[in-house]
């Protein structure tokens, strides 16, 4: 029985495992370092201000409405939304997991109807 002189190594395997836990280390970094839903903003002219802070907007479980913090009624945060400038404000909306789908839906609606660009959903991680 002759053994074998051993000469070289075959790095392939070793470079497939590489590639494959780099694509794993990637995408769930992406996630880790957001923590929020990624919404596809349009690009800013550089003759608009830069955003100095993002505005709240809190809808809780019983579907009572907060913005900046202040308790209103849904045509009191109309009202005040309406007050804003579409292109320049930018509002994040968060909002309880028990509460009912509906009400985001009529935030989001009525952001949408007046043009709003700068959006953003907080969500927890």
């Amino acid at each position: 029985m002759k053994i074998k002189k051993f000469d070289q190594i075959n790095v392939l395997p070793f470079i497939d495992i590489m590639l494959v836990l780099l694509v794993i280390v990637l995408t769930s970094a992406s996630f880790v370092s957001k923590g929020t839903i990624p919404v596809d903003l349009p690009e800013a002219s550089s003759t608009n201000a830069p955003i100095e802070k993002m505005q709240s907007i809190v809808i809780d479980k019983e579907g009572n409405f907060y913005f900046e913090e202040k308790k209103m009624s849904f045509d009191a945060l109309k009202a005040k939304i309406l007050s804003l400038d579409p292109k320049k404000d930018a509002l994040i909306i968060k909002s309880d997991a028990k509460s009912q789908f509906q009400n985001f839906v009529r935030v989001i609606d009525l952001l949408k109807s007046k043009g709003f660009e700068k959006i953003s959903i907080e969500t927890k991680q």
